[in-house]
């Protein structure tokens, strides 16, 4: 099917009483700072901690009810298995996650707790995709992917239609981009909603396999990356997200891991939010492109807040240090 908003709004009835309306967030301090009215939506806070939740509980209300008893499989950094756990679980649909060995132990444990089974696979070496076809053939298990998959994308494209609907008048969105699902999904809410509002994606420099497909008009592979937002290490965007990302975005912006996690500090700062980092990645973006965005409001996705707490805590120290070291060298040079 082509999609359109209209999909994005009928997902937005099969979630209602399921997903959390989360939360959206401004700080007049933040605003002083930036010199720009912002709005971050709080998916952090969202079922299962991330906006993955929307995509694939409607992905399964969709299934046939023999399709649901056979079980559906994924394959996902974390919060997709997650999501998808939860939402098998509510419609009693057996789940099978493949899921990086080293997942941090949050996601993990979370997963299990849910019920579903998981079947790690080595993050640089393993065929993860191949692994998931296989085990689908050979139990009759419906693949539900993280991005590519039209009712995947219209769910998570809910989160920028809430934001259209309750905060008027915003210029600029921005959403972080991995497969490219959420970043589709908002481009198309907001084609809907305002052809003129801008929707930038924002991606990892280390992982930017859609900056660079963008670049040259197809998609294209880029070598397995590394990256502190796990949740992005994509090494080529998903088929289905990104047509949708090639006609309807402004752009993709790519930031630092510095970056990355004074992002998570000043959503800490500002909102009192426990973001990991690749929930952290379009407000880096943000930061970076202040200068360059469209004038008026703008709207960030805070995307998810699955992080181990060690791995948060060393980041956050980092980046307080960080930032610190360099407002005191802007005050001695005035």
């Amino acid at each position: 099917m082509s999609l359109t908003v209209q999909h994005v709004l009928h997902a937005a009835e099969a979630l209602r009483g399921v997903a959390v309306r989360t939360p959206m967030l401004t700080s007049a301090a933040l605003n002083e700072e930036l010199g720009r009215e912002v709005w971050v939506k709080a998916e952090s806070q969202q079922l299962t901690g991330s906006f993955k939740l929307r995509g694939a509980y409607n992905a399964l209300a969709a299934l046939s009810p023999a399709d649901r008893k056979r079980g559906v499989i994924c394959a996902s950094s974390g919060n997709h298995a997650l999501a998808l756990a939860v939402a098998a679980r509510r419609f009693d649909v057996p789940a099978v996650v493949v899921v990086p060995e080293d997942l941090p132990a949050v996601k993990r444990r979370a997963i299990l707790s849910h019920g579903a089974r998981i079947v790690p696979y080595a993050r640089l070496t393993g065929r993860r995709d191949a692994l998931v076809h296989q085990l689908a053939h050979q139990h009759g298990l419906t693949i539900i992917p993280s991005a590519n998959d039209e009712r995947v994308i219209a769910g998570a494209g809910t989160v920028a239609w809430e934001m259209l609907q309750e905060v008027c008048g915003l210029a600029t969105l921005l959403a972080s981009v991995g497969g490219g699902g959420l970043a589709a999904g908002t481009a198309l809410a907001a084609s809907g909603h305002d052809p003129a509002l801008r929707v930038f994606g924002v991606e990892p420099a280390a992982a930017d396999d859609t900056h660079r497909s963008l670049r040259v008009g197809r998609r294209i592979s880029i070598p397995p990356p590394f990256t502190v937002a796990d949740g992005l290490g994509h090494s080529e965007p998903a088929r289905i997200p990104f047509e949708i990302n090639q006609r309807l975005l402004a752009g993709v912006l790519t930031v630092s891991e510095p970056a990355i996690s004074e992002a998570m500090a000043y959503l800490f700062r500002h909102f009192g939010l426990v973001v990991e980092p690749s929930g952290a990645v379009a407000f880096a973006g943000l930061i970076q492109a202040l200068d360059d965005l469209p004038d008026g409001p703008a709207g960030v996705i805070v995307s998810g807040g699955n992080v181990d707490w060690n791995t948060y805590k060393a980041l956050l120290d980092i980046a307080m240090a960080r930032m610190e070291a360099s407002h005191h060298a802007a005050a001695v040079l005035h």
